[in-house]
């Protein structure tokens, strides 16, 4: 930077970082006249102008005694400088005048005893663009910032993040200590172009030491060391390490874990970590509810101990009641229990134990059943994950006074993949759940396997993602028993919140006859497809409008029936995820009975 009186004339040079200084919020004040003057700046440089003044924030909210004005004024050429190069402006010129008189040229120990009147004035000059973008040494494979290269606009940021980029490429092969030794900046004002030289020093090829861990309290410490899968040994690799905190914090036992590398290497070539861990309380307990004009009040609830013997442990109770004054009037219940143990054979392999018993109606079927279970699910990245079990499963329904029982011993095995920016909130990226349960049973119960795979997919548009297109599909079938051999629970039905809006809850099934009566009961092949437009009118409200469309066949895609609905539907957002409100009505089909209402926390899918 060079000053020529009675302002600051800005030139880009080698020490960009002075500039990029970043003010306290100064205490209360006011100013009477106040003017931010950027003639020459386009709308997304004034913005960032605006935003980095201390001067213009002690305006805006009524405060600050002469003293205070003068620091901010002063404090300005820095941020407002700043904001300058990281937009690649290098040859700015910057007046702030108080009373008239340029703020850099009024002693801290002249400050007048009331300054009534300040104006900003920045003048920002032509933009800069990168003459060379380069970087020494440079580790293969490193991924540096799109806007860090030749002929681009030279914003100041591009270089800080090229410099991260740089430190992290060498990381990535194991150079822990890694670092800029320094920059080589030249700005030539008369091509407008910015020479732009990263150094680099690697430092020694490192390998993971030994692993110390403190803060825990209720939690065993061999236990710890089993669960965090620390690669002791193995050449440095940060992913390796945010692994190892990842595991850690997935037990939910702890409300914070960091992890420390040691400031030096030792000299056999390790690296030692620290992790430091903070507690959570052991215990938790929810609960929920949503309302369905067809399928009533469900509620919700569970308890969770998630550190039973001191090893992260989990065991949770959960139970529900559901179809309170319902279209069927026919309420049901769940009860169920999970125990599971994390770090099991692996540190990303967790067994579990399962128990639950339950009523629930199935249109014209009300089926009382329990199930028990045992199994072991597995993370294989922190977007893939997978489960499989064993499982006995008793159910006896009810329908026009015959009673039938189904007993079978299954193995459901499913996959879940997850590539969404937000569970509750998606804007972009697809899930996929996919999943089979093959089945032996027992008397008068059919052998064979279900097969069911639920994808979603989510595209933004606009300025933050105001806009978002979503679609869902869902597929279901069985193969091997008859209708009749099938565990109730099997087979698909198709209406309601989860497949069709608009369509009272399982609506869609399939007719059975026994003697001159007649009964619905759900089929083996099962399809559903939902679009929704989702547009967010401010940061609290958004409005969606959505159509679906299901499909169920007694036994197979050839001989069945579609429905679907559409609807509008707002949202409120709360900040942990959007309420839910929807209104649907049918479309096609014969299974429509008029207006239906949703609400829940999410979004519908």
């Amino acid at each position: 930077m060079r000053a020529r009186r009675p302002y600051r004339r800005l030139f880009g040079c080698a020490a960009l970082s002075a500039f990029l200084i970043t003010g306290a919020v100064l205490p209360a004040g006011a100013l009477e006249q106040f003017e931010f003057l950027t003639p020459a700046a386009d709308d997304t440089l004034r913005d960032d102008l605006r935003s980095a003044s201390l001067l213009l924030r002690l305006h805006e909210d009524g405060r600050g005694d002469a003293a205070e004005i003068l620091a901010a004024a002063r404090e300005d050429y820095a941020r407002l400088t700043g904001a300058l190069y990281a937009e690649g402006y290098y040859g700015g010129v910057i007046h702030i005048t108080l009373d008239g008189a340029e703020a850099s040229e009024i002693a801290p120990l002249d400050v007048p005893d009331r300054i009534a009147a300040a104006v900003i004035r920045v003048d920002p000059g032509p933009r800069f663009h990168f003459g060379a973008a380069r970087m020494r040494p440079y580790a293969k494979g490193t991924k540096l910032p799109p806007d860090y290269r030749d002929t681009r606009p030279a914003y100041s940021t591009a270089i800080a993040e090229a410099a991260e980029a740089g430190v992290d490429g060498w990381r990535a092969i194991g150079h822990a200590k890694a670092r800029v030794s320094g920059e080589e900046i030249v700005a030539d004002h008369d091509s407008r172009t910015l020479d732009a030289l990263i150094l680099l020093e690697p430092g020694p090829k490192l390998r993971f030491g030994r692993l110390s861990i403190d803060g825990q309290e209720r939690m065993r410490t061999d236990r710890m060391y089993e669960i965090a899968g620390f690669p002791e040994g193995e050449v440095f690799d940060p992913e390796a390490l945010q692994r190892v905190v990842t595991r850690l914090r997935r037990t939910d036992v702890f409300r914070a874990v960091s992890a420390t590398e040691a400031d030096q290497p030792n000299p056999d070539g390790t690296l030692d970590v620290a992790i430091s861990v903070a507690e959570d309380l052991p215990r938790r307990f929810g609960f929920g509810a949503e309302l369905s004009s067809s399928e009533g009040i469900a509620l919700s609830g569970f308890w969770l101990h998630r550190n039973l013997f001191g090893g992260a442990e989990r065991l949770r109770f959960d139970g529900e009641v559901e179809n309170i004054a319902g279209d069927t009037n026919a309420t049901g219940y769940r009860l169920a229990a999970r125990f599971e143990r994390p770090a099991t054979f692996t540190p990303d392999t967790s067994f579990f134990v399962t128990a639950e018993a339950e009523r629930y109606n199935l249109v014209d079927l009300t089926i009382d059943g329990y199930a028990v279970g045992a199994g072991f699910s597995h993370i294989f990245s922190p977007e893939l994950s997978g489960e499989a079990s064993l499982e006995y499963a008793y159910a006896r329904s009810d329908v026009l006074g015959i009673t039938s029982e189904f007993k079978q011993l299954a193995l459901p095995v499913s996959i879940e993949w997850d590539r969404r920016d937000s569970k509750l909130d998606a804007t972009s990226g697809f899930y996929l759940n996919a999943g089979t349960t093959p089945f032996l049973g027992f008397g008068t119960t059919g052998s064979g396997a279900q097969i069911k795979a639920d994808a979603r997919i989510y595209r933004g548009f606009g300025t933050d993602d105001r806009v978002v297109l979503a679609g869902r599909g869902q597929i279901g079938a069985v193969l091997g028993p008859s209708l009749a051999e099938t565990p109730p629970d099997y087979l698909f039905f198709s209406g309601g919140g989860g497949t069709v809006r608009g369509q009272p809850y399982q609506s869609l099934g399939v007719t059975q006859t026994v003697g001159p009566d007649t009964y619905e009961t759900g089929g083996q092949s099962f399809a559903a497809l939902s679009a929704e437009i989702r547009a967010r009118v401010n940061e609290t409200f958004s409005v969606v409008g959505f159509y679906d469309a299901g499909f169920v066949g007694a036994e197979g895609f050839d001989d069945g029936q579609w429905h679907s609905g559409a609807g509008l539907g707002v949202r409120y957002n709360t900040g942990l995820g959007p309420i839910r409100f929807d209104v649907a009505l049918p479309v096609s089909g014969d299974t429509g009975d008029g207006v239906q209402l949703y609400i829940g926390i999410g979004q519908a899918f």
